[in-house]
């Protein structure tokens, strides 16, 4: 509210003048000065008393409605994900259920768990986008990477004070914050149980509530696990929309919680059932792929030529190496290789 205060009454001034135009030029200056200041004044008044339009102007802790946000959000994932029916379905419902909730018991925590390119990071930015416009760029949205904010071992109890701090005076000044963690199976073990308090069922912690918060945490951890139940479905003839998140949700959290290699190894977090998600994210087949390679090509204003999108889908590999049924990049690469036929 500072640079209300200190800026509003000039800007009200600088508004109305341009409204006035030519014709603020034929009358007399002092008056027209008295008039324009109680008008600034009067516009100022009326500014504070109605937040939303001052919200119009700058970014405010005012996020979609819940029913708003959740159509946005079904409706983008509908358009820009692929193959990951059992994404769309939890998701949509989690959140949705979230932001329509007035008096949540505990924050929204999400586990995103699947081979890279499958297409966690896109979820996650389309989940920021769907509650606030400026989505990942968002100043009440916040994206940690463990190998850029996290890198030293040595450092970690300095790293567990800093991430407390940030959360704790994010969450101060917006109760709707979104907290993306990314790459936490690259994450040193230990330090991610440092917000196991801000994740719990507390009330307030030191004035504070957290319960409006979302936490979504990305991980390649899990994957191998779901890339055997999906193996298993298509050997055995059924369909891939058959699965159900009771078919891999379970082993996925078992899985992530004993590897060592992973920031949620024996984590408290998993063992005091703190995430309400553990979201598979399906290896994507070869049709999935050229799905993806005809969204970027529509993106970039472009004529969705088949042949392109034959050529590029054939140039990915995939995996078993017998049946080749997965894509081992999924589509992280596809805009890259797209650029050579451009």
């Amino acid at each position: 509210m500072k640079a209300l205060r200190g800026g509003a009454p000039v800007w009200g001034l600088a508004f109305l003048l341009c409204q006035l135009g030519p014709a603020a030029q034929a009358v007399e200056p002092i008056s027209l000065g008295l008039a324009l200041a109680g008008a600034a004044a009067s516009a100022l008044t009326g500014f504070i008393s109605y937040p939303r339009l001052y919200c119009y102007f700058t970014e405010c802790c005012l996020q979609r409605p819940g029913a708003r946000a959740g159509a946005v959000l079904e409706q983008e994932l509908d358009k820009r994900l692929f193959g990951q029916h059992l994404v769309k379905k939890v998701v949509v419902k989690a959140v949705t259920g979230f932001l329509n909730n007035a008096n949540p018991k505990k924050p929204l925590t999400l586990s995103l768990h699947g081979w890279t390119g499958t297409g966690k990071n896109l979820v996650s930015k389309i989940i920021a986008e769907s509650i606030y416009e400026g989505g990942l760029s968002s100043k009440y949205v916040h994206h940690f990477v463990s190998t850029l904010h996290f890198p030293h071992r040595q450092n970690i109890t300095q790293y567990k004070d800093q991430l407390q701090m940030w959360v704790r005076g994010n969450v101060s000044a917006c109760a709707r914050s979104v907290f993306i963690f990314d790459e936490m199976d690259k994450m040193h073990a230990g330090l991610i149980d440092s917000i196991k308090p801000f994740l719990d069922y507390y009330e307030q912690l030191d004035g504070v509530s957290y319960r409006k918060a979302i936490f979504i945490f990305l991980s390649n951890a899990g994957a191998e696990k779901i890339t055997e139940v999906a193996l298993d479905f298509w050997r055995s003839g059924k369909r891939r929309e058959d699965l159900e998140l009771q078919d891999l949700e379970s082993s996925v959290s078992v899985s992530v919680f004993n590897n060592k290699n992973s920031g949620f190894w024996h984590s408290s977090l998993i063992d005091r059932n703190l995430i309400d998600y553990f979201i598979p994210f399906l290896p994507l087949e070869y049709k999935h792929v050229k799905m993806c390679v005809r969204v970027e090509l529509e993106s970039r204003g472009n004529y969705v030529d088949e042949e392109i999108v034959t050529q590029v889908a054939d140039e990915m590999t995939y995996f078993p190496k017998e049946e080749r049924i997965y894509s081992d990049k999924g589509c992280k690469t596809v805009y890259t290789k797209l650029d050579f036929y451009l």
